[in-house]
């Protein structure tokens, strides 16, 4: 079977089911231990995101700077191909930046403050949406907000708390 664009999928291809996270639009609901296992390949994605925001920053600097020269001497020369390489270093700053972040947020994690690391996964705590909320650095998952806490108002997991996510299994 072909597509209108001319496409033919492989031989013994199927397209991945469908779950109810992608027809709805439902927040994605974490246990603790759930959380803790997605951690080490979000805390990876995490640090690509802030490598490629600092290489996107950099090479926007460097521009700003080669702008700036230009206007300060007048209409200054300037090495086109060093700048063509700056700019072209930007752009993919950013499409990998975009990506990672992307990872994150299919995995169903929230992003909650790139600069330092912070992030959030939703989970149920005797039936209210809550977060359990990790920073970059924290060895694990150990705190944990209302909605509408924010991260001042973290409160320490201990073996009292229990986070439930079984709604998703009749999903």
């Amino acid at each position: 079977m072909k597509s209108s664009a001319g496409y033919k999928p492989a031989a013994g291809w199927k397209p991945a089911p469908l779950t109810c996270f992608d027809i709805f639009d439902v927040p994605r609901y974490f246990t603790l231990t759930e959380s803790e296992r997605l951690l080490p390949e979000v805390e990876r994605s995490l640090r690509d995101a802030l490598f490629h925001k600092a290489e996107y920053q950099k090479s926007d600097d460097e521009l700003d700077g080669s702008v700036q020269h230009i206007r300060m001497s007048g209409g200054a020369r300037l090495d086109r191909g060093v700048y063509l390489a700056t700019r072209a270093r930007r752009d993919s700053s950013a499409v990998a930046l975009r990506e990672a972040l992307e990872q994150i947020e299919k995995i169903g994690v929230l992003v909650k403050d790139l600069d330092i690391g912070l992030i959030d996964f939703l989970s149920l705590y005797h039936g209210r949406e809550v977060c359990l909320c990790w920073k970059l650095g924290e060895d694990r998952i150990a705190f944990w907000h209302g909605t509408d806490e924010g991260f001042k108002g973290r409160k320490a997991i201990d073996d009292e708390v229990s986070f439930d996510a079984s709604w998703r299994q009749r999903c």
